[in-house]
């Protein structure tokens, strides 16, 4: 049994999602963990997986979904509670004899990162470390899908980015699920850390790749429209403090800035492309 977290899918990747209908298609058990009993957790049952409602900031609710499971996935959105909901999920892992827990990260998490997020999902990853559950941390770069959302809300790729030069590592989410699904049923040890990276693209790049214009937009504009857009200022500050990042580094070299040989590695396929992804 794998018990896999974010099942339900949404805006920021799905990887949760992409993962639950990946292992069943290989003959493996899935508890699905979603917030609603709605149409999508209906859809798992669909797919053969055993839902489970609750809240993963609530170890009352995580306790019971961990019984019986030996791997599991754990991605959480960016909002509000991931300190919370990974040490709920790290305690019940361990307590249950979890001997691996794939967990989504990002692409520079660390303890002196440029985000507040990044360094929380640090945070996270210490604490599944120190729980002896045989975490591998995904340490993914920017999903498509959230390029996707700024173009659909905007019309164009307009973001605070500088010159369209500037460099964005990217990743879609269902490579990073692929990944996820490899190392939760690959038997061999891992490393604790996985980075994952499908492409390197300029903004300008980016912006073709989705057929729209790509427009440099003030930061504190961009900021009063993506509270707007998302409505959450968690999700906001993360990627308000991305893009200044971005932008910062702009068209020049980043240790980061190479795509990975993990999504071939792992998710058995090449990167897929924003071209792929977007259709174009």
């Amino acid at each position: 049994m794998i018990l896999v977290t974010g099942a339900a899918g949404g805006p920021q990747g799905s990887t949760g999602r992409h993962v639950a209908g990946l292992l069943p298609a290989r003959g493996e058990q899935v508890r699905a963990f979603v917030r609603t009993d709605d149409h999508r957790a209906e859809e798992l049952r669909k797919l053969g997986a055993e839902v489970v409602v609750g809240d993963l900031r609530e170890i009352a609710d995580v306790r019971p979904a961990m019984r019986g499971v030996r791997r599991a996935f754990f991605t959480y959105p960016v909002t509000a509670g991931l300190l919370d909901a990974a040490a709920a999920f790290a305690a019940a892992a361990r307590e249950e004899g979890v001997t691996r827990v794939v967990e989504v990260s990002q692409l520079d998490a660390s303890p002196v990162a440029g985000t507040p997020r990044m360094r929380r999902h640090w945070v996270a990853e210490q604490v599944f470390d120190r729980a002896g559950v045989g975490a591998v941390h995904l340490r993914a770069a920017v999903f498509f899908e959230n390029l996707a959302v700024v173009v659909a809300a905007a019309g164009r790729l307009a973001l605070p980015l500088g010159p369209a030069d500037t460099w964005i590592p990217l990743v879609a989410g269902e490579d990073v699920a692929r990944v996820g699904a490899g190392l939760l049923l690959d038997p061999a040890p891992a490393d604790p850390v996985c980075l994952v990276t499908g492409q390197m693209a300029t903004a300008g790049e980016a912006a073709r790749a989705f057929g729209v214009p790509y427009e440099d937009v003030p930061p504190q504009e961009w900021e009063g429209w993506a509270m707007e857009v998302y409505g959450d200022p968690y999700t906001v500050e993360h990627l308000t403090h991305l893009w200044a990042l971005f932008r910062f580094i702009g068209s020049g070299d980043h240790p980061l800035y190479r795509v990975t040989e993990s999504i071939e590695r792992y998710g058995g396929r090449a990167p897929l492309t924003l071209r792929e992804f977007t259709g174009a």
